[in-house]
């Protein structure tokens, strides 16, 4: 998740406030128990799939990514034990030998020690990813076996220094390793978990002769998880992308949202003038409802921020995709100053925590379904007091 995110490097070193630092153990961090009697009540519906979930459902973006390196194990685990309801596990993206592995973006130069590795400087390259020169690695030029050489490391290092720990501690997971891990967890916890998977660049690997979405129905009907109430949900950016998971697999959909005057790689490809601020209006909506179950808009698309970044009047995104029928999961609520709203940022250390508890409500009190967070303990000590008020 997050390809169109903004702030994602920014920079600065400066000491972090572990605003979790209460519930963080030794060997990672657990949460307690948030389900009080009233906080139950916040749970929609008593059906399973995804009125079953809580509102505002947490969701673990790429995992603990707030304090593991991003999609590793390690940071899946921690979500789960802090209590995140879903775990976005992960951001899907092919291997040259047709395997699908977890990483942000095809390019791995910022998410691996790949480049601590002599025998593949000759893979550094230049491709045009969407449209955009990217220098780097890629998963494609890779087999799996070689991809399972390489070790994760923290994206962001200057926001999240203390996420270097960890660096060179999980390798890269396959997809196929996440369904059993969700297995194995929910054996382990006696309670569903649940996974968010996104489906990366999809025109770009068709092209490439990659298609991810038949690698993925495949991988999900073999796990006996293609069903509507699988407890996976998969998203895209790209809407053609979403129908075509439609036609393969009966799981929930959600096609994503990037900035208003932003237009999906695949409408460009195809040629569809159409913007997302096309595909929010009552119409668009109305029209994604009727291959989707939700949308994942970018939180300034639910509440706008001015010139200075501070949060405005929140639009009518919420209530015109609820009246379509459509469930809203927006990303991504950060800890860190520079990804919060500038009126809930507490000093200029890049890597020190805000008012993230104001930015919540904030947007809890617009109605969303749910929310992307690096942090999922913060999200479900906000929810819980949020839902008891």
């Amino acid at each position: 998740m997050g390809t169109r995110e903004s702030n994602e490097q920014a920079g600065g070193t400066g000491r972090r406030a572990l605003l979790g630092a209460a519930v963080l153990g030794a060997s990672g961090a657990v949460l307690g128990p948030v389900g009080t009697a009233r906080a139950a009540d916040a749970r929609r519906g008593g059906g399973r799939g995804l009125k079953g979930l809580p509102v505002p459902t947490v969701i673990g973006h790429r995992g603990a990514s707030g304090y593991r390196p991003e999609h590793t194990l390690g940071a899946y685990q921690l979500a789960l034990d802090m209590g995140a309801d879903i775990v976005e596990a992960g951001d899907l993206v092919p291997t040259r030998d047709g395997h699908i592995v977890c990483r942000h973006e095809p390019e791995i130069g910022g998410t691996t020690d790949v480049a601590d590795h002599p025998e593949f400087a000759g893979r550094r390259t230049t491709k045009t990813l969407d449209g955009v020169p990217v220098t780097g690695w890629f998963t494609e030029d890779f087999t799996l076996a070689e991809l399972k050489r390489l070790r994760a490391v923290e994206r962001i290092p200057a926001n999240r220094p203390h996420n270097t720990l960890y660096d060179g501690r999980w390798e890269i997971p396959t997809f196929e390793e996440v369904l059993r891990w969700q297995d194995e967890q929910t054996r382990r916890r006696g309670k569903q978990v649940w996974i968010y998977p996104e489906a990366k660049h999809p025109t770009y690997f068709r092209r490439l002769g990659l298609g991810l979405e038949e690698r993925v129905a495949k991988l999900l009907r073999k796990h006996g998880k293609d069903r509507r109430n699988s407890p996976v949900v998969l998203q895209s950016f790209e809407p053609t992308s979403i129908r075509r998971f439609g036609r393969l697999v009966d799981n929930p959909l959600v096609v994503l949202l990037s900035g208003a005057g932003s237009r999906p790689w695949d409408f460009v490809e195809s040629g569809d003038p159409r913007t997302v601020a096309d595909l929010i209006t009552p119409e668009g909506l109305k029209e994604i409802a009727s291959y989707a179950q939700g949308i994942g808009p970018t939180l300034d698309l639910v509440i706008p921020r001015d010139a200075g970044g501070r949060l405005t009047e929140p639009t009518t995104l919420v209530r015109d995709a609820h009246r379509a029928g459509l469930i809203l999961h927006p990303y991504t609520l950060r800890n860190e100053n520079p990804f919060l709203p500038a009126d809930f940022r507490r000093g200029t250390d890049p890597d020190a925590y805000g008012d993230v508890f104001g930015a919540y409500r904030a947007y809890f009190a617009t109605g969303i379904d749910g929310i992307f967070t690096d942090q999922p303990d913060t999200g479900l000590l906000a929810r819980e007091d949020f839902v008891n008020k």
